[in-house]
């Protein structure tokens, strides 16, 4: 996955205006116009780094004259102490960009390496870790891009990616098998309809109206157990829903084939980056 650089120049414009408006008060009045500096960044911990490019054009896009040596690229493993990127361009320029920057690459490594992390607790089990639509509004694109730096996969983008039927739209529909049966009747052959179960009848119900994917929601390893039983390949099975540290290599185990993790982009912790200047 590669990302638009349109997207995420837009993202970067919206950022820095944000944050500089139209002046830098302490930059602008204490810097010299023409000095020059030396940045780098440095990791303050260990995971895996993801938004390494995004940050450099933060640079560029306010002095395209800034040098940058990337040292470590989007889906490297780092430790603390290791350098990142180094920059050699006007001292206010890089104080400028600094925040912006920063923000940015320890959001994405933070998911990077929450990512990681779920891949490794599932190794060896069927499932694979996916992310949801749980994303902070407009960085959609950067957050997807960082989980598949940190190796699990996507769900759906949006909306109009796949048909989903959680359990408002199963009851405004009056049931699994109404809801399932009318999108069938109106969805292209290239859409997948997905189905929200709660219990074991619902997913029988599932499986005879012919859905492409059930999703288990906040059921017990056990339960799923049961389920994976049931199914018997069917459909593919969908776990989520308060799965954490602790359960997740149970869930794995109890044969599922996809584990969404909605605290993969909705409250990850920033990876620890430093950025410092002589």
């Amino acid at each position: 996955m590669s990302l638009n650089k349109f997207y995420v120049e837009n993202i970067i414009k919206t950022a820095l205006m944000e944050d500089i408006n139209y002046c830098d008060v302490t930059t602008d009045y204490l810097i010299p116009k023409n000095q020059i500096g030396e940045g780098r960044l440095m990791a303050k911990a260990d995971g895996i780094l993801c938004g390494v490019d995004v940050a450099a054009r933060v640079f560029t896009m306010l002095d395209d004259s800034i040098e940058i040596e990337k040292v470590k690229h989007d889906g490297e493993s780092v430790k603390y102490g290791d350098d990142i990127m180094k920059l050699k361009g006007k001292t206010a320029v890089l104080l400028k960009g600094e925040r912006t920057a920063l923000n940015l690459v320890q959001h994405m490594s933070g998911i990077a390496t929450a990512a990681n992390k779920y891949v490794k607790i599932v190794e060896g089990t069927n499932a694979s870790i996916a992310d949801t639509r749980k994303t902070l509004p407009g960085l959609r694109p950067l957050q997807k891009y960082a989980v598949m730096c940190g190796g699990a996969k996507n769900h759906r983008y949006n909306l109009s990616d796949a048909a989903m039927l959680k359990d408002n739209h199963i009851d405004a529909a009056g049931g699994i098998t109404a809801a399932v049966t009318k999108l069938r009747s109106k969805v292209g052959h290239m859409t997948k309809i997905e189905v929200e179960t709660r219990n074991l009848d619902e997913l029988r119900e599932a499986l005879e109206v012919g859905a492409d994917i059930i999703m288990l929601d906040n059921m017990s390893p056990d339960m799923m157990k049961q389920a994976v039983k049931i199914t018997d390949g069917k459909a593919l099975l969908e776990a989520s829903g308060g799965i954490t540290d602790e359960t997740l290599r149970a869930v794995a185990e109890s044969g599922v084939d996809i584990i969404s993790v909605g605290a993969l982009t909705h409250s990850v912790k920033a990876f620890d980056i430093s950025m410092y200047i002589k």
